[in-house]
This record gives structure tokens, sequence and C-alpha cells, in this order.
């Protein structure tokens, strides 16, 4: 792996979810990405080669939350419907379902070798399961307001938490107990993660900032006021070098946190960032929001795949990216290379012209999917009906 981050270029643009999307993650194989939306769907998308996605329905209300496996071989959603699904994420799109909270799920989250999950919910619970039997183990009570996010340390040992009643907990599953909590908030955590190596979480917050805590000395380590709103995720890279955060600011930010300064800026989401993630040996990034479409892209060293993004960098780093993409209308990404770069002018604007025309070919593949995905509704909607008609002939 390359110690430092290269330029982020945009790659592909995925269109399927009907509103908001959710979540988003990517299978351990760097071959599928997975997001859920408010629209009760979780859609695969198969990054290699590009294919169509699958479309599984089954929960009866919006998508909260998605998590691959270790292994790969299964994927968890977390419902508005209080149940947890668990898929098989191939064309058939089985699942097995089990009512897991009493009120609305936001967040499901695999533990490291794939055996628990930890589920966090609006009835102010955080509950661990047995991801094979789909049995409950235990439950943190401790939070008196609803839990945005819970997830569990690289060891599987600890339990990070966070709630609208401004706290960030940290739990130990063998205990049972919370063996901290970090109230140091003006507004609350949308989101909490640990880093890879276990020794720091870091803090998403509505009152526009980033937060790092060391939890062996449970202090403050680093403090981002880099967004104008709420910030609502973020993801380490797998070095634990850098960190990507997602804001209503409809931008993502990317780190250095060895440095501690703001490394990219990246804009073209037409509202609010909901999720984005890294993918697990950092080749890529995937970010979802309001504006239910997804792009992809890639930097090489960590390559990056943006759901609803278009990526555009901000002029004052690296790379400055902003252009009208013929298609849509909407901000698409053409390269313009500073000076500094060394790269003539006319060569780059070539380039430009180049990644330009593959977006709108990107475009139009996807439109082309959604056409299709939109008769094959319309085909099924047709046999469902026929087949009313004749179970009321028949009887």
């Amino acid at each position: 792996m390359a110690s430092a981050l290269e330029d982020p270029n945009l790659e592909h643009n995925f269109k399927g979810h009907k509103d908001v999307v959710t979540s988003v993650d990517f299978n351990p194989n760097n071959k599928q990405l997975a997001t859920t939306s408010i629209d009760k769907c979780l859609m695969i998308w198969n990054l290699k080669p590009q294919t169509r996605a699958y479309r599984f329905t089954g929960h009866k209300d919006a998508v909260m939350s998605v998590h691959f496996s270790p292994s790969g071989h299964l994927v968890a959603s977390a419902s508005r419907d209080k149940t947890v699904r668990l898929w098989t994420p191939n064309v058939k799109g089985t699942s097995t379902t089990f009512t897991a909270h009493s009120a609305v799920v936001r967040s499901v989250n695999f533990s490291c070798d794939g055996n628990f999950l930890v589920t966090a919910s609006d009835d102010k619970s955080i509950k661990v399961w047995n991801t094979h039997q789909q049995r409950f183990l235990l439950s943190f009570k401790g939070h008196n307001n609803w839990v945005r996010s819970a997830r569990f340390s690289p060891d599987g040992r600890l339990v990070v938490s966070c709630s609208d009643d401004r706290t960030v907990k940290i739990w130990d599953t063998v205990s049972r107990e919370c063996i901290n909590t970090f109230t140091d908030y003006r507004g609350f955590a949308n989101f909490v993660d640990f880093n890879p190596s276990g020794t720091c979480i870091a803090s998403a917050g509505t009152d526009n900032t980033v937060k790092l805590w060391d939890i062996r000395i449970n202090k403050l380590l680093q403090h981002y006021q880099v967004h104008s709103a709420s910030v609502n995720c973020l993801s380490f890279h797998p070095s634990g070098n850098y960190l990507i955060t997602a804001s209503s600011d409809c931008t993502l930010k990317i780190m250095d946190l060895l440095e501690g300064r703001l490394l990219y800026t990246l804009h073209g989401h037409q509202g609010p960032i909901l999720a984005v993630t890294f993918s697990r040996h950092g080749e890529y990034f995937a970010s979802g929001g309001s504006d239910s479409q997804s792009k992809a892209a890639e930097s090489h060293s960590p390559s990056l795949v943006t759901n609803q993004v278009n990526s555009c960098l901000d002029p004052s780093h690296r790379v400055s990216s902003h252009a009208m993409d013929p298609a849509s209308g909407d901000p698409g990404i053409t390269s313009t290379l500073e000076d500094h770069t060394g790269i003539p002018p006319t060569f780059a604007s070539t380039l430009g012209h180049i990644v330009e025309q593959l977006d709108v070919l990107t475009q139009t593949v996807s439109i082309l999917e959604q056409r299709l995905t939109m008769t094959e509704d319309k085909l099924q909607e047709c046999l469902d009906n026929q087949q009313t008609v004749q179970q009321v002939t028949t009887s």
C-alpha cells in the first residue's frame, strides 16, 4: 500500500434507488457495493465487471443500515420496520429476518470474525446477536434517547455507541458494562467508529465537528471543524492515517490524521450526504445521500467510489475539478490540472474532455439500466395481476 493518498478520479455512475440513500458498504472482495434507501430496498451493485445491480425487497419500511460480513457471503440490513435481515448477495437474493428491536433499527454491524452482529435502535438499546443462529445474546442499556450507531472494536471485545442523549459510550462485551462515557458535545453524534488499531474512536457530530478520542487515556486527540453543517458519517482508511467524512453541507472531506489537516474536499452531491465508507483494503470509498444516485471513481491508492456524488476536488488542493455534465445538467467531473503539476494545459484540456465523454456514456448506460429495471417491475406487476385474476376465476 502506498503511504499517501493519490488524487481521486471519477469512474462509475450508478442510479437505481428511488429515494434517499442511507447507507453504503463494500463486499470485502471489492466486487460488490451494497446500498440501502428510504425506498425500502437494498441494492447490490456489481463493480468488477460493472453489470446490472440486484434489487432486494423484503423490508416493509425504510432501510437504514447495511454491512457485509467479513467473508462477503452475507449482507445484514436494518430497517424502520424494526427488523434485521440477512441476505445472500447473489441474483436470488434470499434472506432471513428477525425482529430485533421494539422501534426503528438504525445500525447493524458484523464483528470482525463474522460470528456476531451488533444493532442499535430508537428503543434506546444496543443488542448483540449470534449471526448464524440469529439468537439474541446480550443487551446494553444506558442511553436515554435514540441510539444512532453502534460498532464493534477490531478485536470484538468492545462496542462504541452514540445517542441523541449527547453521549458516546464504550461497552465491554465480557462484563456487559459501560466502561466510559464521552459527553463533550453541543449537539449529538450521528455516527461513531473505532480506528483500525482499536485505540481511538471518531465521532461525527450534529455540531458540525469531527472528534477523535484516545480510549486508552480517555482524552480528546483531534478536533476538526471543517464542515459547515451536520456531519452524518465517517470512515477510517485501513491504514488508520486518513479519515473521510460526509456532511449535510453536501461535501465529503478527507483528513490526514498524521498531520492533523484537511487533505481534500469533494463536491458534487445535490443535497446532504448521509453515508460514506472505505473499502476493506482502502482502494475505494463510497458515499450516499439525498440525491438517490451513485458514482464511482478511482485514485489508485486508495480509489474512491462515490455513491450519489460527482467528485469535484476543492481547487485549494492538488487537483481542482468542476464541469457540467451534459446528460443531466448536474456537476460532473473534469480534471483541471493546476499549473504546478507541470502538465501542459492543452493535454489537460483534452484529458478533461475524454473524462467528460466517459461520464456521459456512463450516464447513458445507467439510464438504460433504469428503464430495463422499470420494465421488469411492470412485467412482474402484470404477472401478479394475471395470477390474481386466475385465482379469482378458479375460486
